[in-house]
């Protein structure tokens, strides 16, 4: 059985983006649509036999009427094709009241045929063309299910992270038990792990995360493990697997360098799974770092040809050009002209690190203590020039302090 794997998608994220004038629509929905066709395109093309969706369909818990129709028309082109697809529940797919639905709701509401909602911890059954499965389901749980429950009107977030991972665990254990150890099982989850690495996730938290041990979801009546939360692609384990597929997109900075994309394992009878990282072509994210000294007459200059040397690197990425610059040299950056060095990037930020001059205090020495010649040397250390520089002006310095002495002591004489 082929099982293709992948989540957080986060349709309506819209960082470092512009509205299409062709569409009325944010620049980067495209990206991220079509990194979704990627996914859909290859599961139709290399014999999938189910797609696990591990939750966050969307940016927004109450997402627009154009993201849900286009998110749809995929799942449509997976259901069409006799492809079981699972969409399990993330935290950004739920609102902010029990009564309203998720997000993803409507397909079970419709009963789109195989087309299955995971929005409560269960073992889903599904039927592929090369055989059964049994889909043990954690998503992500609401905090209304447990505030409902006597005895929580005082606890502390603390407390409620605590019971929420009590919770969890307790789920998890009871849909083990209900396992048949002869059938193909795996479990998928959105949650968090205490071994994960972190990625761009963390902008998007909403509230504190309930985090689980590793030990808890590597049991080895699963022969996969299909994760979803954390946006970083990773193995967590290989016996079983778990694994995180990472979001489809970059969404910030922080996912420079990370490659973006999603899970295919292949699980033979004797329930030996294998399984690799298919990369989609996400947007790229370039930075540019530029240090800019005291002594540099034409920073813009030293910023183009820094980005001119990046080549085709920059054409139709999103590009951040840092630069570190003192404060005197700030007002000789031309912004303009570095957007026009980055006119083939898709989006361009210019962030600079103004290096401010420190301001020296003297009313901290005592006065009798600091002396003409300390306090140069205090405002030379200040400019963090060269040393060769500082000795000749402390020198210049010294003999000027000692001419002006020597003056003082003829016109007293």
């Amino acid at each position: 059985m082929r099982i293709l794997h992948f989540a957080d998608l986060h349709l309506g994220v819209e960082n470092y983006s512009h509205l299409d004038p062709a569409t009325g629509l944010s620049s980067c929905f495209g990206d991220f649509l079509a990194t979704l066709d990627e996914v859909v395109d290859f599961a139709l093309a290399n014999d999938i036999d189910m797609v696990l969706f591990c939750g966050d369909a969307y940016r927004s818990r109450e997402p627009n009427c154009t993201q849900q129709r286009e998110f749809a028309k995929r799942i449509k082109r997976l259901a069409a094709s006799h492809i079981p697809t699972l969409l399990l529940v993330g935290n950004h797919d739920l609102p902010n009241a029990i009564s309203r639905a998720t997000a993803v709701e409507i397909f079970d509401t419709l009963a789109i045929e195989n087309v299955i909602v995971a929005n409560r911890p269960a073992i889903y059954r599904v039927n592929t063309k090369h055989g059964a499965a049994q889909i043990a389901a954690l998503p992500w749980l609401r905090r209304s299910t447990l505030l409902s429950q006597e005895g929580t009107k005082n606890l502390t977030l603390e407390e409620i992270q605590h019971r929420q991972e009590d919770m969890l665990t307790h789920f998890l254990a009871a849909e083990i038990k209900e396992l048949d150890p002869k059938e193909l099982a795996i479990l998928v989850a959105h949650v968090s792990l205490s071994c994960a690495r972190a990625g761009s996730e963390k902008a998007m938290m909403i509230g504190s995360d309930p985090i689980l041990p590793l030990s808890c979801l590597a049991n080895h009546l699963f022969s996969y493990v299909a994760l979803g939360h954390i946006h970083q692609s990773q193995i967590l384990s290989y016996d079983p697997p778990v694994v995180y597929s990472g979001s489809l997109q970059r969404i910030d900075f922080s996912d420079e360098r990370e490659p973006k994309g999603f899970f295919v394992a292949q699980v033979d009878s004797g329930r030996e799974t294998c399984f690799d990282f298919h990369p989609v072509k996400a947007r790229r994210f370039v930075t540019i770092p530029v240090d800019i000294s005291p002594q540099d007459v034409n920073p813009t200059k030293l910023v183009v040809e820094a980005i001119a040397q990046r080549g085709d690197e920059v054409r139709d990425a999103i590009v951040r050009v840092r630069i570190a610059i003192p404060e005197s040299s700030e007002r000789l950056v031309s912004e303009s002209e570095i957007c026009q060095a980055l006119q083939e990037a898709k989006y361009v930020t210019i962030a600079k690190e103004v290096e401010r001059e420190q301001c020296i205090r003297l009313s901290s020495w005592p006065s009798k203590e600091i002396t003409p010649l300390d306090a140069l040397n205090m405002y030379l250390k200040a400019k963090k020039g060269s040393a060769q520089r500082t000795e000749v002006l402390l020198e210049y310095g010294e003999r000027l302090i000692q001419q002006l002495r020597d003056n003082s002591q003829n016109g007293a004489s």
